[in-house]
């Protein structure tokens, strides 16, 4: 359970870049798992595998998951992304702050926050082949705060300008909101999704 101790504008938060810098004693094996900052702490950028073919998969916001210390929706995460022939797996989330119950997330973005996870995700999609592919797994729960909507714009346009390809795995909400991937089962194919326009359909803000 991890509630979050303050909000991420109240505390000394890492860029991504500096988030990169190894800062804890190797306590699992770097050459295997991708995890920034490399310590736990109330955000988390990124959690995943090494790989030639990854998947980046997109939740909502990260729990209490680690290097060899996944959580039931990490799990679920690494399963489906090996069954859909993928050798590792990429998480990031919507928005980094840690907090186990989405409820607890602070109530207004922190946009530094959100302009380095953005920065975590231009990072994983240069790591990746092209096209990038992208699973997209938030769940009705990014309705819980509105701020979460326009990361995810601002997450699919990033995407867009890599070529990336986006998928589902099981049925989409009654809300048209992408499954969370903790309900999945064990075999869950990926499907296409437009993520553009689930853009133009649910995130009301348009260029102007």
């Amino acid at each position: 359970m991890h509630i979050p101790s303050a909000d991420t504008k109240d505390q000394e938060v890492l860029t991504f870049q500096e988030a990169l810098v190894p800062r804890s004693e190797d306590l699992w094996d770097r050459e295997k798992w991708i995890y920034v900052p490399d310590f736990y702490c109330d955000y988390r950028y990124i959690l995943g595998t090494r790989g030639k073919k990854p998947l980046i998969c997109i939740g909502i916001n990260p729990s209490t998951a680690s290097p060899d210390h996944l959580d039931n929706t990490l799990a679920s995460v690494q399963r489906i992304a090996l069954y859909n022939g993928f050798d590792s797996f990429l998480m990031l989330n919507v928005y980094a702050q840690r907090a186990t119950n989405p409820d607890d997330m602070e109530k207004e973005l922190n946009e530094a926050l959100h302009r380095e996870n953005l920065e975590a995700l231009r990072y994983l999609l240069s790591l990746c082949p092209l096209p990038p592919a992208i699973w997209a797994a938030w769940g009705n729960i990014i309705e819980k705060r509105p701020y979460l909507y326009g990361c995810v714009r601002d997450m699919i346009r990033l995407g867009e300008s890599y070529g990336a390809q986006w998928f589902t795995s099981g049925k989409r909400s009654k809300r048209g909101h992408p499954h969370h991937p903790l309900y999945l089962k064990k075999d869950s194919p990926l499907d296409p999704f437009d993520a553009m326009a689930y853009c133009n359909e649910f995130l009301k803000e348009d260029d102007k």
